[in-house]
C-alpha cells in the first residue's frame, strides 16, 4: 500500500480536478501493472519453468517488479500501456532471476532482478509510452516523441554512478574482510550469533545454541 502513497501522493495536491484526475490515473496504472506482472510470473513458474510449482515468493516479486516498472511513467501513460509495461516486466524478472545463479550471484531475494532490472525497464518504458496529445506529460517514442534518448542516457549515468560508488565502498570492505560473514557465522545464522533474542519466539534449543557458539 505504500506504493499508493508515493505514486498518487506524488501529485502533491488534490484540490483541483486536473490534479485529482492525475492521481486517479496514477492509482489505476499502479494497480494494473503489478497485477499483470505478478500473474504472468506466477503462471511461468507454475506451468513453464521447472520445477513447475506454485511459487508464492516469485508471485510477490512479480508484483514488485510491476510496481517498479510502472512508477517512472505512471502519470503519463494510459492504462493499456501499463498492461504492456507489466507484461514485459514479468519476463524480464523471470529471465534475470534465472540468469543470476549462472553467474554465481548470491541474491536470495532477487533484489537485482526486481529493482535493478525493473528500474532500468521503468526508465526505458518512460521513453516509449505516453503522448502529449492525450493531455498528459508523456513524450514517448511510440507516439512520435523524443524522450527515449534522454531516458537511455539517464539510465546509463545512473548505472555508471552506482557501479563506481559501489566499487569504492565494497572493495575496501572486501580487502579488510568485512564484506561477507565467515562460513561459521553463515552456518549458524547471524540472528543466533549476534542478535538478542535470536528471533521473536526462540526455542530452548536456540537459546542453548546461542550460549555455546
Amino acid at each position: 500500500f505504500g506504493w499508493y502513497g508515493f505514486n498518487p501522493g506524488s501529485t502533491g495536491q488534490l484540490h483541483t480536478v486536473e490534479a485529482a484526475n492525475t492521481a486517479a490515473l496514477v492509482a489505476v496504472n499502479t494497480t494494473i501493472s503489478p497485477c499483470i506482472s505478478g500473474l504472468v510470473v506466477f503462471y511461468l513458474r507454475a506451468r513453464v519453468f521447472q520445477p513447475k510449482l506454485l511459487d508464492v515468493p516469485g508471485f510477490c516479486n512479480g508484483i514488485l517488479i510491476g510496481l517498479v516498472a510502472v512508477t517512472a511513467a505512471c502519470a503519463s501513460i494510459k492504462p493499456w500501456e501499463s498492461v504492456i509495461i507489466g507484461f514485459v516486466a514479468a519476463f524480464l524478472y523471470q529471465g534475470a532471476s534465472m540468469l543470476l545463479p549462472r553467474f554465481h550471484v548470491d541474491d536470495v531475494v532477487d533484489a537485482f532482478a526486481v529493482h535493478g532490472v525493473g528500474g532500468v525497464w521503468a526508465s526505458i518504458a518512460a521513453g516509449l509510452f505516453g503522448s502529449k496529445d492525450h493531455g498528459m506529460e508523456g513524450n514517448g517514442l511510440f507516439h512520435g516523441g523524443d524522450q527515449l534518448g534522454t531516458q537511455v542516457l539517464g539510465t546509463l549515468i545512473i548505472i555508471v554512478w552506482s557501479a563506481v560508488l559501489s566499487f569504492i565502498i565494497l572493495v575496501p570492505l572486501r580487502i579488510i574482510g568485512f564484506l561477507r560473514m565467515s562460513d561459521h557465522f553463515q552456518k549458524n545464522g547471524a540472528d543466533v550469533m549476534e542478535h538478542s533474542p535470536g528471533r521473536a519466539y526462540a526455542t530452548p534449543r536456540e537459546h542453548t545454541l546461542r550460549a555455546t557458539v
